[in-house]
């Protein structure tokens, strides 16, 4: 047992409030000890960060909106409290340490979202795989042999009826209340908009949040070029769900278009067709054609909530999932300059001190980080989406294998991008400083742990380019890259994930996984080392109206 007092209700995991829910378990009220100088070791794990843009260039009216964005997304807070865990109140209401309560909140839950999901609780199991999207004891074999309306949802929850069968209950139903609240918002919001574009997306989400139709808002956040203000929320990743990848979780951003650094990168969607057409893999494999409607710009964050506000936070966006829409529009990708600025001073370059050799930090470079960043948005847009042999669309065909492998796809096809794009001289920096920059932000991700979709592609990637010899280990601890390797084993790399998403195998990515998502001891002797020297794994944020100073 650990040492300090807290207590504690425990619902070992609520769900649904609906009558004819069974899931429910009987509270009741326990203590447990825990260690305070471990929790204040867990929240040392998190560096602080303001986030702050420049209001002053908005106009009067985005000024006014802003607030209301703000409100609006500060509500997808407890939809995903709800989807990680269950009943927030009763868990936050029953803790008596501060600092415990702290680092449930930053997780959403009693679990460590850094440290593969285990409980920091001792009265808690780890977390569910399902979170509370599905009943607990339900299996994947009962969930294979079941049919039952809205089954294959992205926006609705499984339950089981008072004879024990299993049932959805759409998320605009279990939320009715709270997606009328922000549906108003959206809508408060679009009457301020001058924005043509932004005005007709807000009005469009408002209604998708009522019915759980997102497809045609989807459509015009694609269309929109010219706004200056943006907000991305709803279900929208399924990362959350790690037992078949299958529910979309809430979450929300809000921004702040930066126009100049975005005419920078406006160029580059353009080139897709043709990077498409000279993937490292088989032809079959690439005879997509990736929409070239997409737009890539960069944006200050000012507000996250939900998903993307649970432990390692997103620097960067690549919306929408929807893959008609992909296929049709492309994506936007967005850019969180102000974030990323953040994780690259406070994170990356500490690390790179401790971790890369000597001789190759001068290749630490926040515009190899911001490129890195970028094309790993980009690259979401090659490859495929749907298998080539009748399994369906690539993130159904690898169910919760998708997120991780996809990711994967996207960092190292970002960096072949980069390559081809340097080049043909529409990049002129020294690719020396992304692939070394690449190397150290390895190291930054894989410590979000196995939970994270962008951890586990980080540690599946760093043990492919060890077999491949893309890096040398040297006798002081730190590493050295090895660029012609490096490069060999990116498009080595490229061709394997390009392949399974492909053929849709899952067995090839799950033995993927199982066999190089793993960090070794080695591995984890350095990345202790730099908890040991105070390096934080990520940030959180001081966020909303009053940091804005609105």
């Amino acid at each position: 047992m650990k040492k300090g007092i807290a207590y504690l209700i425990v619902p070992l995991f609520l769900f649904s409030c609906k009558p004819k829910d069974d899931s429910r378990i009987s509270i009741k009220k326990i203590t447990f000890e825990q260690n305070t100088s471990e929790m204040k070791k867990n929240l040392h794990k998190y560096v602080t960060v303001r986030l702050t843009a420049d209001v002053a260039k908005l106009t009067e009216n985005e000024r006014k909106m802003l607030p209301i964005l703000i409100k609006a997304a500060n509500k997808m807070n407890d939809l995903f409290w709800y989807e990680s865990y269950g009943d927030k109140e009763a868990l936050l209401n029953s803790i008596s340490d501060a600092d415990t309560k702290r680092f449930v909140e930053i997780n959403y839950g009693p679990w460590d979202r850094l440290n593969g999901n285990k409980s920091f609780v001792d009265t808690f199991p780890d977390k569910p795989l399902g979170a509370n999207y599905y009943p607990k004891d339900m299996t994947k074999e009962e969930w294979e042999a079941s049919d039952f309306e809205h089954k294959g949802s992205l926006y609705a929850f499984v339950r089981r009826d008072e004879n024990g069968k299993l049932y959805a209950i759409p998320y605009h139903i279990q939320f009715k209340k709270e997606v009328k609240e922000v549906s108003e918002l959206l809508i408060e919001a679009s009457e301020l908009a001058d924005n043509v574009g932004l005005k007709k997306y807000l009005k469009l989400r408002s209604q998708a949040l009522l019915d759980d139709r997102y497809q045609a808002s989807d459509l015009a956040w694609m269309d929109m070029k010219t706004n200056t203000l943006d907000i991305v929320i709803g279900p929208i990743e399924t990362y959350e769900d790690h037992l078949f990848g299958n529910k979309a979780a809430h979450e929300a951003y809000v921004l702040i278009k930066d126009q100049k650094w975005s005419k920078k990168l406006a160029k580059f969607s353009a080139f897709l067709p043709e990077l498409q057409k000279g993937l490292p893999v088989d032809t079959k494999y690439k005879q997509e054609v990736p929409g070239t409607d997409s737009d890539l710009n960069a944006y200050d964050v000012v507000f996250y909530a939900g998903d993307c506000n649970s432990g390692s936070k997103t620097i960067a966006i690549n919306l929408p999932n929807d893959e008609e829409v992909q296929l049709q529009k492309g994506t936007r990708r967005l850019q969180l300059k102000n974030a990323m600025r953040a994780k690259f001073d406070k994170i990356l370059v500490p690390i790179s001190e401790v971790l890369i050799d000597k001789s190759q930090r001068k290749h630490i470079t926040f515009d190899a980080f911001f490129a890195n960043t970028m094309f790993h948005e980009v690259a979401h847009g090659l490859g495929i989406k749907n298998t080539l042999n009748g399994k369906g669309t690539v993130r159904n065909s690898l169910k919760e294998h998708a997120s991780a492998l996809e990711e994967g796809k996207a960092d190292v096809l970002g960096l072949y991008m980069i390559q081809q794009l340097t080049n043909k001289g529409e990049l002129t920096e020294d690719f020396k400083d992304n692939m070394v920059t690449f190397m150290a932000s390895i190291f930054r991700s894989i410590r979000f742990g196995a939970s994270s979709a962008h951890g586990k592609a980080n540690m599946i990637r760093f043990n492919f380019f060890k077999e491949k010899g893309a890096f040398t280990k040297g006798e002081e601890g730190t590493y050295k890259v090895n660029f012609d390797k490096l490069e060999i084993a990116m498009k080595d790399l490229s061709n394997v994930i390009l392949t399974l998403q492909g053929n849709g195998d899952y067995d090839g990515v799950a033995k993927l996984v199982a066999e190089k998502g793993v960090i070794s001891k080695d591995l984890q002797a350095d990345l202790d080392r730099l908890g040991t020297m105070g390096i934080p794994v990520d940030v959180i944020f001081e966020q909303g109206v009053e940091v804005l100073g609105l």
